[in-house]
């Protein structure tokens, strides 16, 4: 056997493009689209405004079926390779997406009728939820049916509460935990048609049961014959490759349709990204790649408390690791029993994922959910003082952060801090080509706050009235303003704002004591040292060396103006500690800090 090896992995990892040639192309697409306002409460549960639309005449269902069936039938075909043997259940699966999305369009169709013919608000209201809790159980059984990517896309559907309404996300919170289990003897057979050997040629022990299932692979502990180590083995489910082109292509076809019906609800964006995204969580080369390279980068950075596990070897469906095994980030009772500070747990949350969204060259972890980080107590303290260790698991999905991007998202996150409205405006269409109009829906995204939160204070803790009031706003016609804004930002800015999502969800379930206010220091600190580096390269680009005196001013100028930042966010850090080891909790402040 000959798997590739570490050396080799590491030069992957140093040569290639970090972001690939589409999603760059994707950076550039010119923001062309037009909002089209006229239905955007169409598909709002709540009390809002319903245009007039004809009811349609059964002819009209029934060429939606045959046109949804059809082209449903007509995507499998050509996604099909010669590695997919049974046309009979490829016609199966096509069949069941075909079918649910036409009944679904009929049915949305038939209900917003029913919400024209009744001027009672309340009654518009049930009649949709029931729509929407109708469609959301139809497709549920289509996903768990097909499975594979299917429970992916439903993953992450349930995770989208700002986007979609509360019955379609909670009808698919069960496949959270549906993950399917390949059985040992399809595992067996993969290995043996990847490697050439069998399990038992490399491993002495290999469990039958895997000890994690996710939608995409499974993990099993083995030891190693050669070195008695233990190891954690991923696994890709074996017949997931086979259905990827199909499943793909039944995606797009999907949401290409749904946008055909209703084109104020665009959500093509997210099969695009699922193109991106897919092939390269299914190679396990690349995750094997994406692992070392993190490991090198933030092994010069001791004092922060991260773990990547080591990698031994790789094929493209099969990665053998060292095993590192914790805890979840929100076992609080493991937490408190191991005097482990959940005050100091989200501190170092928001200093590693800052480090990796604005470090220079750094690789930036995508997709880090709760069941891809674990924590454990170290057995001896960091150097910068941690009792604890944060294990990131699933390199799969990781993207890099262009440098001039990195440089107007800190110095927009800078004016957001600093409650600066006109520079947040001027640095968000910079990011993200956001127009004024957009900005506020845009400042409520990317921070997990309300705007009116944002005009004020973003140092407040977040409360159930502050996110009862956005949800409420959402389903009274923001929802397919939102919509249409995700499908013009970049790419990369989706990626950011899933990562600003999922760390922010992280650190609010450890119910720390200062609320979200150390967090935001912590970001303030890392954009003030972006903004700092951009302009000592900027100097450094000037005729003349730093000791020049022009050139030398400029830097001292430069300097000042990071210490002062510095100085004071460490004073205002220094009374936050204090402040928590007299046991008060900052639950929030008034005003923005003026840095």
């Amino acid at each position: 056997m000959k798997p590739l090896s570490i050396n080799a992995l590491g030069r992957l990892a140093s040569s290639r493009s970090w972001t690939c040639s589409n999603c760059r192309t994707q950076l550039l697409v010119a923001h062309a689209k037009t909002t089209q306002r006229s239905l955007s409460r169409r598909y709002a549960t709540g009390p809002s405004g319903y245009s007039k639309r004809p009811p349609k005449a059964p002819k009209t269902r029934v060429a939606i079926l045959t046109a949804a069936a059809t082209a449903a039938t007509g995507a499998g075909v050509l996604a099909f390779t010669d590695d997919i043997k049974s046309g009979y259940e490829a016609t199966e699966r096509a069949g069941r997406v075909a079918t649910a999305l036409a009944i679904c369009i009929n049915d949305y169709r038939t209900s917003l009728n029913s919400c024209d013919q009744t001027e009672d608000p309340e009654e518009q209201d049930i009649i949709l939820k029931a729509c929407h809790t109708r469609c959301a159980k139809r497709t549920l059984k289509v996903l768990e049916k097909n499975g594979g990517i299917f429970i992916k896309l439903g993953q992450h559907l349930s995770a989208m509460t700002y986007l979609l309404p509360r019955e379609w996300t909670d009808t698919f919170i069960p496949l959270q935990d549906k993950c399917p289990v390949s059985s040992f003897e399809s595992i067996e057979a993969m290995f043996r048609s990847d490697t050439g050997e069998e399990l038992k040629d490399y491993f002495s022990e290999f469990s039958e049961q895997p000890i994690g299932a996710a939608s995409l692979a499974q993990v099993h502990l083995a030891t190693v014959k050669e070195s008695g180590q233990r190891v954690a083995v991923k696994v890709q489910h074996p017949g997931l490759a086979q259905w990827a082109p199909l499943d793909l292509a039944l995606t797009r076809f999907t949401f290409s349709t749904l946008k055909r019906f209703f084109p104020e609800y665009d959500l093509e964006w997210l099969s695009s990204e699922m193109d991106v995204s897919l092939p390269q969580e299914l190679d396990f080369q690349l995750e094997a790649a994406n692992a070392i390279r993190t490991q090198k980068y933030f092994a010069r950075l001791p004092e922060l408390p991260i773990v990547i596990p080591d990698v031994l070897w790789a094929k493209k469906r099969i990665l053998v690791m060292a095993n590192e095994s914790g805890h979840r980030l929100d076992d609080l009772e493991y937490l408190d029993s191991n005097h482990i500070d959940r005050d100091e747990v989200s501190a170092a949350l928001a200093r590693i994922f800052n480090e990796m969204i604005f470090g220079k060259n750094a690789p930036l972890h995508c997709d880090p959910h709760g069941g891809n980080l674990a924590i454990r107590k170290a057995t001896r303290r960091r150097r910068g003082g941690a009792n604890f260790e944060i294990i990131i698991y699933d390199h799969g999905l990781y993207r890099d952060i262009p440098e001039s991007l990195q440089r107007s998202y800190a110095k927009m996150w800078l004016a957001v801090i600093d409650g600066d409205m006109p520079a947040m405006k001027r640095y968000a269409h910079e990011v993200a080509g956001i127009t004024d109009e957009q900005f506020p829906l845009f400042a409520s995204a990317i921070t997990g706050r309300d705007f009116t939160v944002v005009r004020s204070s973003i140092l407040q803790t977040r409360s159930e009235e502050e996110k009862k009031s956005m949800g409420d706003a959402l389903q009274e016609g923001l929802l397919s303003d939102l919509v249409t804004m995700l499908g013009q930002v970049p790419r990369i800015i989706l990626l950011i704002l899933k990562t600003n999502d999922l760390t922010r969800s992280l650190d609010e379930n450890l119910h720390t004591r200062q609320g979200p206010v150390r967090s935001f220091m912590i970001l303030a600190r890392y954009c003030a040292r972006t903004v700092l580096r951009e302009q000592v390269e900027e100097i450094r680009e000037r005729p003349g060396s730093l000791l020049w005196p022009g050139n030398a001013l400029r830097f001292m100028a430069a300097w000042m103006n990071f210490l002062r930042i510095e100085l004071k966010l460490e004073a205002f850090e220094l009374w936050l500690t204090v402040k928590r080891m007299v046991g008060l909790k900052s639950v929030g402040y008034g005003s923005t800090v003026s840095l």
